[in-house]
């Protein structure tokens, strides 16, 4: 990621891509169980279906509890805005028309396996990171940066333990899931 000079403001993205040699049926197993996603980052320490759900769909609610050595522990509230299985899945971060955040997968059938896709956009509603910002307000554009490059790189990572469960097993059970 090159430095952008990006304020929060600015809505700023990241997206990170892999090429996974599966259809994107056996990706979308993994990628739509979001309480696997725990087990494929440093930060995102739990997630849990509300209102009786037990998978995604539109409008579908789920808790996803953090911690980052910086910024401490918290937890929020996402709602599914796209779901187009085998396809698209994307949620709001706290309210769907004003999100902290917006978090995206999708996946394309490419050469015979699947373009996986993680696309984030920071704000435009306030986020933990805004407390940062209003603390150091003249570092306003480094912070944000460090922020976005810490996401690259979880995306990545999680892009990389996709790629090797839906590589490596037949079914998330074979995968010990």
């Amino acid at each position: 990621m090159e430095w952008t000079g990006a304020r929060y403001a600015d809505k700023p993205t990241v997206e990170v891509h892999a090429w996974i040699a599966a259809p994107p049926e056996k990706v979308w197993a993994l990628v739509s169980d979001v309480e696997l996603m725990p087990r494929m980052s440093s930060e995102l320490q739990s997630v849990e279906w509300l209102d009786g759900r037990s998978g995604p769909a539109l409008g579908a609610r789920f808790i996803g509890r953090s911690k980052h050595e910086a910024l401490g522990e918290w937890a929020t509230t996402s709602h599914i805005v796209e779901y187009e299985p085998s396809k698209v899945l994307a949620w709001a971060v706290e309210d769907p028309q004003d999100p902290t955040a917006i978090w995206r997968f999708t996946l394309e059938p490419r050469d015979g396996g699947t373009l996986l896709r993680e696309w984030m956009q920071m704000g435009p509603a306030r986020s933990g990171l805004s407390f940062a910002i209003d603390r150091m307000p003249e570092k306003e554009q480094k912070i944000v940066f460090v922020r976005m490059r810490e996401f690259e790189a979880n995306m990545t990572t999680t892009l990389h333990e996709v790629k090797k469960l839906a590589e490596n097993a037949q079914t998330p059970g074979e995968a010990g899931l």
